[in-house]
């Protein structure tokens, strides 16, 4: 549904809450798909929202606060009695009850697990990180026993299967609850049905710890092309199962995180608009003194050179050119790098194969823009020897961006900082400083100044 259609809806929902139709504003929400029905929620004043959900059926509850941002749910449920509370969370997948719970004052959580029906299904996923395979699995899902047929298997799946998440792709399991095999719907409709499971299940099942990141959890199911992934313990016994969906969400916020630390930011927690100016300052002005700070290397080296400058006063009109092309030369290999870091591409003992693929790379750009450089130089009445060193300079100064840019975030991820964190701004301001002094050393030499 589209932004406008969103506004209006939202406008509709709020005209019927101010006329006191508490009917209306239910009957339209329901009429829509859960994600449409979240997005007009969330837009809806806060105090509308808390006096809205608990009016829901609990299903249609869930269903919103499934969808909306952790943020949003965990001020929102702070607000609300565990009585209103504990049958929407029994509404919830597992999974996305538990991260609701998490994010909850502990005396809070405990009051709600309390009074939920479906309480021992959520507690054990309390226990690990939700940056984790275990913090991302369901409880919810379903198991086959090795020893049953084709035909106890389907039944099994109209009875339980409804439930679950990834009815399509069903683990099996042996008497101890070790993980076994997989079996797929299909097989299970084709084959005849007195067929037992271990004789057509594949044992070879890709699965991951429970404490593996979610990060490879995302990167082992994009590579295998699968929309379950079990979550095993240290003696294979199945846990939960990640479907999906719950990868789908980690990979946006990934995104949304590296996408803010390229621009030399800290991640919001919240949606852009549901954050204070106060605390979206907050998150840039580290960053932002911490670049200012640096970037008074570019002063610093330019008095360094001031007796150059003053002899030969073009030297600057080159410097805005020359340290722009080094900072977008540097962005443009970290960006790379780290994107090829996050997909897999390359791993850390690839950097010096990385290295001389960039060193390399910058050369042959530098030699173009050299050509470039040289004759703009001397459109603008410089002598050919000022052109012959702002061609160098801008040569040197690529290949040395390309270089850095290469290093810096495979070094960062060796150190478990975030590739991320040495793009963009971070880069562009290295570059500056370092290119000038670059630039001024070549020109001072070729010139004699």
């Amino acid at each position: 549904m589209e932004r406008t259609q969103i506004a209006n809806l939202t406008e509709q929902v709020r005209l019927y809450l101010e006329s006191d139709d508490l009917e209306g504003a239910i009957a339209l929400l329901e009429a829509l798909r859960p994600a449409d029905k979240a997005e007009v929620f969330g837009d809806l004043p806060p105090s509308r929202q808390q006096h809205l959900l608990p009016r829901l059926d609990a299903e249609e509850s869930a269903d919103i606060l499934e969808k909306l941002e952790d943020e949003e749910v965990a001020e929102l449920a702070g607000q609300l009695e565990p009585r209103t509370l504990s049958p929407i969370l029994d509404a919830m997948e597992p999974d996305e009850a538990a991260d609701l719970l998490g994010d909850l004052p502990t005396e809070k959580a405990q009051a709600l697990l309390a009074r939920m029906r479906e309480a021992e299904e959520v507690r054990p996923l309390l226990l690990h990180p939700d940056d984790t395979a275990g913090g991302l699995m369901t409880s919810e899902f379903l198991a086959l026993k090795r020893k049953m047929s084709a035909g106890e298997a389907l039944e099994a799946v109209r009875r339980w299967a409804p439930g679950t998440e990834a009815a399509h792709y069903l683990f099996v399991v042996d008497a101890r609850n070790k993980l076994c095999g997989v079996v797929s719907l299909r097989q299970l409709i084709i084959v005849d049905p007195l067929t037992r499971l271990e004789e057509i299940m594949d044992p070879d099942v890709i699965q991951v710890k429970v404490g593996t990141d979610r990060e490879e959890c995302a990167q082992i199911m994009a590579r295998y092309d699968i929309t379950a992934l079990p979550v095993v313990d240290e003696e294979k016994r199945l846990l939960g199962v990640i479907s999906i969906d719950d990868i789908l969400d980690v990979l946006e916020e990934e995104a949304t995180e590296d996408i803010q630390r390229l621009g030399g930011a800290q991640p919001l927690e919240k949606p852009y608009l549901a954050t204070g100016i106060f605390e979206v300052s907050k998150r840039r002005m580290g960053w932002l003194l911490l670049l200012f700070v640096t970037e008074t290397l570019t002063g610093s080296v330019l008095r360094h050179f001031k007796a150059q400058l003053d002899a030969v006063v073009a030297l600057a009109f080159f410097v805005p050119l020359l340290i722009g092309t080094g900072g977008n030369a540097g962005t443009q290999t970290t960006s790379t790098i780290t994107r090829a870091l996050a997909v897999g591409d390359i791993e850390p003992r690839d950097l010096w194969r990385v290295f001389w693929h960039e060193v390399r790379t910058g050369a042959l750009l530098g030699l173009a823009m050299a050509v470039v450089a040289f004759a703009r130089a001397l459109t603008w009445g410089t002598t050919p020897t000022l052109a012959l060193a702002v061609a160098t300079a801008i040569m040197t100064i690529v290949i040395w961006a390309n270089s850095l840019g290469s290093l810096l975030p495979l070094i960062a991820y060796r150190l478990r900082i975030d590739p991320a964190v040495v793009s963009g701004p971070v880069m562009s301001t290295l570059v500056d400083a370092t290119g000038l002094f670059i630039y001024l050393t070549i020109a001072g030499l070729m010139l004699g100044i």
